[in-house]
């Protein structure tokens, strides 16, 4: 049977119009949308994230513009709603990466943003932590290091409505999420949302249950996968159940525990029964880990396709058992799209030295020692070659000549002649510091390109803040990136796309 069969199969309009329910649609033309797609049984390709400060890296917005476009396609292949629907992981509980942003500041340099959590507050699902002057005192300094543009009043006004004092982060991402992406269709559902716990509790009840014998089917996929030479991106933990609680300790992971359960951290032992009625009285305080959360999304949602990113697939593959598991298909894992802003100051740079964006990936030293060395005048480079091989043959000759008068003289000539190429070495590497002293303006822009390419050396799509770029180029920005993720199923794996010089002088 096809995935949309089978979908088709568990989703009839009941259970569509419970999905529905827990959708955001931010304006009239999405809610005639959701009403369409219950209508006429659609479908949805899923994507998500936890929130992240000021939406969080540049990725999280591709995301959403890989699954948009991704359902626009299968939408004209099926002729059926399908919606992209961006999952809001709330639950999550990673502080230290959900509470920070990254951008290029007005001076050109790296600026990280991180909010502190609240007192007493480490460890608890994002949902929970509501924050005070600390949200407004972030966007304060974002602000303080965005342009003022033609574009940038719209995004000021949305960070100053979306990031308040009392908000949570993942409230706040939401807001600011949802008008960014409202033009491109897609939907938002919060993973700690009733009516998602409410759709989701079998799921979790199951998984209670059948712990131990899930468990093993996961620790059999994992010895295949590493008998094939891959190595498991989620370990299987002994006695791990694959859910959280919230306990003394924040949001903790659950293991069983002679008949019972226990809390990771806190030591808490839990009966069964506790945890049944915390699924009836709090159920967000009962969440999946990142192995259920995708048949959590498969049994709320009906999916054809998860966009995923690079780890994601990795671990993907572990759960393909775990999917039958709960008598369900997996989705079809859809690699996401990335790719690499290349503005117009910065692609001059690049034609300048004559060097690609790959070519940037490589730690900055040893960027500038090559390039150092290519503008060495030619009859420098001769001369030191000459020299070079006149002390070997020359060394050569001798060692050879002294052989006749006392064999272990060959000893000295050999440490003469390394002591004179360590001298030769030296002073090329002053003439190379010379050359690189006259140069050092030239190669400060190169510098400055790779930190707009690979902040940090890492892709600039992992730690860039995409309102750096909304502030300089206004919706033209989401629009140019979204036009080049063309979905064509023959070699999507190879993803990854450029986009060049956003119009000349900008």
């Amino acid at each position: 049977m096809s995935k949309a069969g089978e979908v088709a199969q568990r989703f009839d309009r009941a259970a569509r119009e419970r999905a529905a329910a827990a959708l955001h649609a931010p304006d009239a033309v999405a809610h005639a949308r959701l009403e369409a797609w219950v209508e006429q049984g659609g479908f949805a390709v899923t994507t998500g994230q936890q929130p992240g400060l000021f939406t969080g890296p540049l990725y999280t917005i591709y995301k959403a513009l890989s699954a948009a476009r991704l359902a626009e396609t299968l939408e004209g292949m099926l002729e059926k709603p399908v919606l992209p629907v961006f999952w809001i992981a709330s639950e999550d509980h990673d502080w230290e990466e959900a509470s920070q942003a990254t951008i290029v500041s007005a001076g050109n340099e790296l600026m990280h943003m991180r909010i502190p959590a609240p007192p007493g507050q480490l460890g608890r699902p994002l949902h929970r932590i509501r924050l005070g002057e600390e949200l407004a005192a972030a966007v304060a300094d974002l602000l303080a290091e965005l342009p003022d543009t033609d574009f940038s009043r719209p995004y000021r006004e949305l960070l100053q409505r979306a990031y308040v004092p009392g908000a949570t982060l993942a409230e706040s991402f939401r807001t600011a999420l949802e008008a960014l992406l409202a033009p491109f269709g897609v939907f938002l559902l919060d993973g700690a949302d009733a009516r998602v716990k409410e759709a989701s509790r079998s799921i979790l009840e199951d998984e209670l249950k059948r712990a131990d014998a899930h468990e093993g089917l996961l620790a059999e996929r994992a010895r295949a996968l590493k008998a094939a030479g891959y190595e498991p991106q989620v370990p299987i933990l002994p006695g791990g159940v694959n859910l959280f609680v919230e306990g003394p300790a924040g949001r903790e992971r659950l293991y069983r525990d002679d008949g019972a359960f226990q809390l990771r951290h806190s030591g808490t032992r839990l009966r069964v029964e506790d945890l049944q009625r915390r699924l009836t009285e709090d159920a967000a305080s009962v969440s999946p880990n990142v192995l259920l959360r995708p048949v959590v999304e498969s049994a709320v949602l009906p999916t054809l396709s998860l966009v995923v990113g690079p780890g994601e697939a990795a671990y993907f593959a572990q759960i393909q058992p775990y999917f039958a598991a709960f008598g369900l298909q997996p989705p079809i894992a859809y690699p996401r799209f990335g790719v690499t802003v290349v503005e117009s100051k910065i692609g001059k740079v690049l034609q300048k030295f004559g060097v690609d964006v790959e070519d940037l990936q490589r730690p900055f030293h040893e960027i500038s020692a090559e390039l150092t060395r290519e503008e060495l005048p030619e009859p420098v480079v001769r001369a030191l070659a000459e020299v070079r091989s006149a002390l070997g043959k020359g060394s050569a000759d001798l060692a050879d000549a002294v052989k006749s008068i006392d064999p272990t003289l060959g000893g000295p000539v050999q440490r003469a002649r390394s002591v004179s190429l360590d001298a030769w070495a030296d002073t090329e590497k002053k003439i190379l510091q010379a050359v690189k002293r006259e140069n050092e303006v030239a190669l400060g822009q190169l510098e400055k390109a790779r930190l707009h390419l690979f902040p940090d050396g890492r892709p600039q799509e992992r730690v860039l803040n995409p309102f750096y770029y909304l502030f300089r180029y206004g919706d033209e920005f989401l629009t140019e990136v979204a036009a080049r993720f063309d979905p064509p199923f023959q070699g999507a794996g190879e993803a990854t796309q450029r986009l060049d010089a956003l119009r000349g002088g900008r």
